[in-house]
């Protein structure tokens, strides 16, 4: 027969005359469902079994294993092309036009604009709010409707940059030609698209494809012809002309006229003057034609023989681990006799090796935990209790599985993470509610009515808390950059886990439990002498059970009951420790790292000379730098004997690092693939990057040369940005700075943007220079062809744009002689030195500017060993110092970017998200409640909690970081469960009239266990992970320290400063009324 919780109408009638009666107790749909599904078996085995089957069909089939998710930034960019111009010819003619169009535009937060040689890139960062792709329309509107941009500047491209991490690379080394070379990538690249899951293939390392037309002045003296001369005949040769269709009986035929040139073979017979005897000079005959590669050196070098580069994108819903074991696959069976001799392909940075490690953490520590959970369970409660209540974690994740691909999350760095750190949490509903059925079957309750009144009696608590915690996590969600668009991710995955935890605990768990007292008296009846023998485990149980209840009636007990007596000093006493704690570390005396240095599996050297270096001698320096670590990979090895160096690239004239290609002939870097840390304990890349420092010492003329290791740092610890208008203050600003900044031990790697650059010509037409008919256009124009080129085809051949350039040899744009030798063709035909047309001013020009909403910005940005230097610290002291800049120059103004502008934004994000979470949870708790006041006293032990979570920072010698006060933010929701569930009992004693200090006695006493496993479980759950060992695990560690350390000690104040509160709540509103 159904439990009835209500009163019949006598009853009613009877509270009616006695209104200090209990309320009645209705009903609620809640009791309703638990109750069906603990009389219906069948239901909750088929709900239990369907989570499971979805969440392994996801596994295994919906749910692509990747390094981090693929994510869209919320920025815009325009990027334009204008070739041969210097900065300030960019500035002036793309720049500054396509600023003033769109900044009046909604959603634009700041303007990041680059000119520099040859191109403009504008970086645009999106509003939050603001829809990427619908700003890109309106600015791809006003831009497209500038007509004034110069004449050979090529249209713009506008995009959305998208996050994405390749799966692995491919090197492909030889000492062969480097058209061969590329080919012979070309072709590699063809197979690996060919793969699988395969999405893109990038190829780097190598020149795009040009082909050059050379021709020298006197050549052009001779024949009487200009560069326009021979720009027009290759042009009008090399086309393709559609011309229609003919309509025939047949049908229709297409109709084409083939004339489009492809090599230089074709280019050269391409006539370009013809005689009046009908003889010609082709193109072949004035010209030297070189079907190559652009003229701007870039190169890579692995392991000291010449290669390239090619990095492997998944395709969307691609398993990563997979693709990842097809390329090895294909690799090795290209070495295995299907390659040419002397040719090498080798991996590069397989990521899948990273996502391995992470599910081999999430095996073991799920192991570990989940035994250390099974155990304590075991152990406080009945093994049967304990395996049921186990249950939940295979469920509640199998369930997350199930859903994650309708939220787009993925198996993932985050997500796996996100799975460990909810591995003790994910039991405390269940064990709350497990541990009140198994008290009521203590009492001898019938099995079934057990597990219906054991479930329903704490289900309003225990849906408040999983809610609260719920919330926390959703905060998440609020966090803004890239980072918070990846922490988004854990948040989603932790909600989705704790649902069906709610889920399992209310509507399967009950359904099971109510076995557990048919298995006590079997045993009863079957154990001779009424179950006296007992098994070891039965009998370390009841020993510790016993233990259990001694602690509590002799210590806990007495202990609660003087601290309820001294109320005022016990509460001073937990405020004046928590205080001082608190005050320690935000004084600055404790370190706070925004995100701390990970020992990774590599390193790299990048250096930067003055812009016009030429790349001969940028090759030599890079060569200095790989000579040093020759050095240390020969002096330094593993346990094993294997070098901690295994690969070395070089990189000249692009990054890998970075990802920028051509166009950079002074910038290259040295790349070293490391042995995995864990090999190599003794030496840390640290001490790698000190002695590689140290071996290659200084480079002369070297602009910029910094070591780096840490693969997560994405900006720079110290980023100082001057914006202004002049330049030149602007640069003595700087050097200010980086004076400044030598100062301080610990900093290094201190540069600045501000580069005066190249030499440059400046030419000016002379007034004679218009009797002949020039205008500065023709000078310019002529100038250019010479010197840089004019672009007389462009067209595609194969996968690649190959462009046709018409110019002087090489020989013949050396020196400056060359230029004074040049001569200007007049409209009329005769040819004058440009001397004699043209003034001619040396100076200097700009490598590039940098502009930021407008105004001319300098960056100054250095390296600190975050390790044993406090960058805080060091900005605060700089701060005067910085203000007194401003002072001097009233138009400079400056701010802080890189690292600190992403804590900045950070931290904006927290105090957004506590402010959502605080108010969500006092929501939460003050509607069931029916109470302004309480849901204040069961939130008092938040703040308190982060004493505890300071403590463990210390304990595990940590320094706050990112991590950690995402921690604490994720506390705010977990430690107000077990305070929720001792307010409620307290409440229900209330109301059965017991005196307000004997309710909040008996509900510690009552209450004690399930707190005690909540949190021993939690913290059980979440230790493997802080005393993880491996590197990949260590920046996550803090956030594991801040949820474990700081449940932990919340126990201690539930248990005590909560019945403290709830008291003198009570003897506040007496006094009130």
């Amino acid at each position: 027969m159904p439990l009835t919780y209500g009163k019949n109408k006598n009853t009613r009638k009877t509270r009616r005359r006695n209104p200090s009666l209990p309320p009645v107790r209705r009903r609620s749909n809640n009791a309703i469902m638990i109750e069906w599904f603990v009389r219906n078996g069948v239901a909750a085995n088929l709900l239990l079994v369907l989570i499971l089957a979805l969440g392994t069909h996801a596994l295994f089939f919906r749910l692509p294993m990747e390094m981090f998710p693929d994510m869209e930034q919320e920025m815009v960019i325009i990027s334009m092309v204008f070739r041969g111009a210097t900065p300030v010819e960019v500035e002036e003619g793309i720049v500054t036009r396509v600023e003033e169009a769109i900044s009046d535009l909604d959603g634009i937060e700041r303007m990041i604009a680059n000119a520099e040689e040859g191109r403009a890139e504008v970086r645009l960062e999106v509003e939050k709010g603001h829809d990427p792709r619908a700003l890109l329309d309106d600015i791809k509107n006003r831009v497209d409707a500038i007509s004034t941009f110069p004449k050979d500047v090529e249209r713009p491209v506008y995009s959305i940059p998208q996050h994405r991490i390749q799966v692995i690379g491919v090197v492909l080394s030889a000492d062969l030609p480097a058209r061969a070379l590329r080919e012979l990538g070309e072709r590699v690249r063809d197979d690996l698209l060919a793969l699988p899951g395969v999405g893109h293939v990038d190829l780097m390392g190598s020149r795009p494809y040009e082909i050059a037309i050379e021709v020298r002045q006197h050549t052009l003296e001779r024949f009487g012809i200009g560069f326009d001369t021979i720009v027009d005949a290759t042009r009008d040769a090399s086309k393709d002309y559609p011309a229609g269709s003919l309509k025939t009986a047949r049908g229709e035929i297409l109709l084409r006229t083939e004339g489009q040139a492809y090599t230089g073979e074709d280019f050269g017979r391409i006539p370009i003057i013809r005689r009046a005897d009908g003889t010609h000079l082709t193109l072949a005959d004035i010209a030297e034609i070189e079907d190559g590669f652009e003229e701007d050196l870039s190169y890579a070098r692995f392991n000291g023989r010449p290669a390239v580069l090619l990095p492997i994108y998944g395709a969307d819903n691609t398993n990563a681990v997979d693709l990842a074991r097809d390329v090895r696959r294909y690799v090795e069976e290209r070495r295995g006799g299907h390659l040419p001799p002397g040719i090498k392909l080798d991996p590069w940075f397989d990521t899948s090796e990273e996502i391995a490690i992470w599910v081999d953490i999430l095996r073991r520590n799920a192991l570990q935990g989940g035994v250390a959970i099974l155990l304590i369970l075991a152990l406080l409660l009945r093994p049967s209790v304990a395996g049921w209540i186990f249950v939940g974690i295979p469920v509640s994740f199998m369930g997350a599985l199930a859903l994650m691909p309708e939220f787009g999350a993925t198996i993932n760095v985050v997500t796996l993470f996100a799975l460990i750190l909810v591995l003790g949490i994910v039991v405390d509903d269940a064990i709350v509610i497990g541990e009140n059925i198994y008290t009521h079957l203590r009492r001898g309750e019938d099995p079934t009515l057990a597990a219906i009144r054991g479930a329903h009696e704490i289900a309003v608590p225990v849906t408040l808390g999983v809610l609260t915690t719920m919330v926390a996590f959703s905060s998440l969600l609020l966090m803004e950059g890239e980072r918070g668009v990846i922490f988004g991710q854990m948040g989603i995955v932790v909600i989705l886990v704790l649902c069906f935890s709610l889920v399992e605990s209310k509507l399967i768990l009950p359904t099971h439990m109510r076995h557990v007292r048919m298995a006590i008296h079997r045993s009863l009846e079957d154990t001779p002498n009424g179950g006296s023998s007992r098994n070891r485990l039965t009998r370390i149980r009841g020993r510790i059970a016993d233990l259990l209840e001694e602690g509590v009636q002799v210590f806990y007990q007495p202990l609660l009951a003087r601290a309820l007596e001294n109320r005022f000093l016990t509460l001073s006493l937990f405020m004046g420790v928590s205080f001082v704690l608190v005050s320690f570390v935000f004084s600055g005396r404790y370190d706070f790292v925004f995100f701390p240095e990970v020992e990774g599996d590599i390193a790299w050297a990048t250096l930067e000379m003055p812009v016009g270096t030429p790349s001969e001698r940028t090759e030599q320096n890079l060569a200095r730098i790989t000579q040093a670590a020759h050095g240390l990979q020969e002096k330094h090895r593993t346990a094993s004997g294997e070098s901690v160096i295994r690969n070395i690239m070089v990189n000249g004239g692009w990054s890998f690092m970075f990802a920028y290609e051509g166009q950079a002939p002074h910038k290259g870097e040295v790349v070293l693939q490391l042995a995995p840390p864990i090999e190599r304990p003794d030496f840390s890349n640290a001490e790698l990057i000190r002695q590689w420092r140290r071996a290659t010492g200084p480079i002369p003329g070297a602009r910029e040369i910094a070591f780096r290791f840490d693969e997560q740092q994405t900006s720079d610890p110290i980023d100082i940005q001057f914006t202004g208008d002049d330049f030149e203050i602007l640069a003595m600003a700087a050097a200010m700075v980086k004076e400044r900044l030598a100062q301080y031990p610990g900093v290094f790697d201190i540069r600045d943007s501000f580069d005066v650059g190249r030499e440059e010509i400046m030419l000016t037409l002379r007034p004679e220079a218009e009797l002949l008919g020039l205008s500065v256009s023709d000078l310019g124009e002529q100038t250019r062809q010479a010197f840089f080129g004019a672009e007389a085809d462009r067209f595609q051949r194969g996968r690649d744009d190959v462009r046709v350039m018409v110019r002087y040899p090489r020989s013949e744009r050396a020196s400056e002689t060359n230029l004074s030798r040049m001569k200007i063709r007049a409209p009329s035909g005769v040819e004058v030195p440009l001397s004699t047309v043209a003034e001619v001013a040396v100076g200097s020009a700009y490598s590039t500017i940098r502009r930021i909403d407008r105004h001319r910005a300098v960056n100054v940005t250095a390296d600190i060993d975050k390790r044993n230097t406090d960058v805080n610290g060091i900005l605060r002291d700089m701060g005067p110092f910085l203000s007194e800049i401003e002072r001097r120059w009233p138009g400079v103004r400056h701010s802080l970017e890189g690292e600190q502008r992403e804590q900045r934004e950070f931290f904006d994000s927290l105090i957004v998200g506590v402010g959502f979470v605080f108010f969500t949870i006092y929501a939460l708790l003050a509607i069931p409640l029916r109470s302004y006041a309480q849901p204040i006293v069961i939130m008092a032990v938040i703040p308190f909690s982060i004493v505890g979570a300071l403590f463990g920072h210390m304990i595990m010698d940590l320094s706050l970081s990112m991590m950690s006060f995402m921690g604490l933010l994720a506390l705010t929701g977990v430690v107000v469960n077990d305070s929720l569930v001792l307010v409620d009992y307290i409440n229900r004693r209330v109301e059965e009239g017991i005196p307000i200090l004997d309710a909040a006695r008996m509900a510690g006493m009552a209450r004690f266990r399930p707190i005690l496993l909540t949190s021993l479980t939690t913290f059980a759950g979440l230790a493997p992970l802080i005393f993880e060992k491996s590197i990949q695990a260590q920046y996550l560690i803090p956030m594991a320290v801040s949820l474990g350390f700081g449940i932990l000690y919340a126990t201690l104040l539930t248990l005590f400063l909560l019945p403290i509160g709830y008291t003198l709540l009570h003897d506040v509103q007496g006094r009130c009324r």
